[in-house]
């Protein structure tokens, strides 16, 4: 069972995110944050095994939220999955440095979500096709390194 943290500023947002997680048998929502410290501090109390990490939220950012997480020892092993509508390459990056195994945009199929979870949850990385196809063309346009 994946127990599964939500934190996103939008009580509608989070509230459909919980219906479709708790849809999934091998998945529970154990909390749902509307910032970023709540997230922090529910990810403590509640020993989720992953976070739907939204970036804007007041009080604390998901990007803040994210490095807090990733930097305390009594986390170790919680994984982060960004669930955003901002998908800028800063955005990215951003949350890759703070920690995060995961970076999706809002407008993902809900049956892709779900699959993403489990992905994070497993220990793998995973990007939204949008940001990857992006820093793939930009890896590709930049010179060739001399061997």
């Amino acid at each position: 069972m994946i127990r599964v943290l939500l934190a996103d500023d939008q009580t509608l947002v989070r509230a459909a995110f919980a219906m479709l997680v708790g849809s999934d048998p091998d998945m529970e929502v154990v909390g749902q944050a509307a910032n970023g410290l709540e997230a922090v501090a529910l990810a403590r109390s509640e020993r989720a095994d992953l976070v739907v990490m939204d970036i804007r939220m007041p009080e604390l950012d998901g990007i803040e939220a994210t490095r807090r997480i990733a930097a305390d020892e009594d986390l170790a092993g919680v994984k982060v999955l960004v669930l955003t509508t901002y998908d800028t390459d800063e955005h990215v990056v951003e949350a890759l440095r703070a920690g995060a195994s995961g970076f999706l945009v809002k407008d993902t199929r809900p049956a892709d979500l779900l699959a993403a979870i489990k992905t994070v949850a497993a220990g793998e990385a995973l990007l939204s096709p949008g940001p990857t196809a992006r820093m793939i063309a930009r890896v590709l346009s930049a010179p060739s390194a001399p061997p």
